[in-house]
């Protein structure tokens, strides 16, 4: 990298840190408010959602996998988003959930494509047309959406059985058909789009795995 790239990359850098820090903030503040005043889903989606936000410096440090700085702030707006809507918004806010449904298919959807994409790079004897991608990164959300939406019909099972509050619940058919078809968006966006910007994040966890391929 040259010296102005290198000057360039800085100032994206400690706006990443920053941003994320603020976000991870407004999480941990989260835990807070749900332990001071008895919200069971705040306390559930915030830790959750907390631990998630260090995944990518989990990666860099025990597979020294380097991922791009701005993966972590989509990273952490979209679990921030989830966990905003579970404790207030989703109840305030039509469309709070279809956003936060289409910002987590489209993290969904950039993992299932990193990892199609690590394998594809890994090996001479796989070669993932790009048509196959744009195909392989719907379904693999879709399929992601329905299992998630058979969860969420799990909980609701258990909560009316149990009398306990779940952080996580179901308000019908409709609200389903609309999660999938706000994941499909989210899914969409990434097969457009993606091949074209996560192929360097590719091969960086097909370096971080694999090791380097020799030149």
């Amino acid at each position: 990298m040259s010296v102005r790239g290198a000057f360039r990359a800085r100032p994206s850098l400690r706006t990443q840190r920053r941003l994320t820090r603020a976000m991870q903030l407004l999480l941990a503040g989260i835990v807070v408010y749900g332990a001071a005043f008895g919200q069971p889903k705040a306390i559930t989606n915030g830790g959750l959602g907390l631990l998630v936000t260090f995944v990518p410096a989990a990666l860099e440090r025990n597979y020294d996998i380097p991922l791009d700085p701005w993966l972590g702030v989509w990273i952490t707006s979209a679990v921030l988003l989830h966990t905003l809507g579970s404790a207030w918004f989703y109840a305030q806010i039509g469309w709070w959930d279809h956003l936060t449904h289409a910002l987590s298919a489209s993290l969904v959807a950039g993992a299932g494509y990193t990892t199609l994409r690590a394998v594809d790079l890994h090996s001479d004897a796989i070669r993932i047309p790009p048509r196959f991608a744009f195909a392989f990164i719907l379904v693999v959300v879709l399929a992601f959406g329905v299992v998630w939406e058979l969860f969420e019909f799990g909980l609701d099972i258990v909560a009316d059985e149990t009398g306990i509050e779940m952080p996580l619940a179901q308000f019908g058919l409709d609200d389903t058909v609309a999660d999938l078809m706000y994941n499909s968006v989210g899914a969409l966006v990434v097969a457009l789009f993606g091949q074209a910007h996560l192929t360097g994040v590719a091969e960086r966890v097909r370096d971080g795995l694999f090791g380097p391929t020799e030149e």
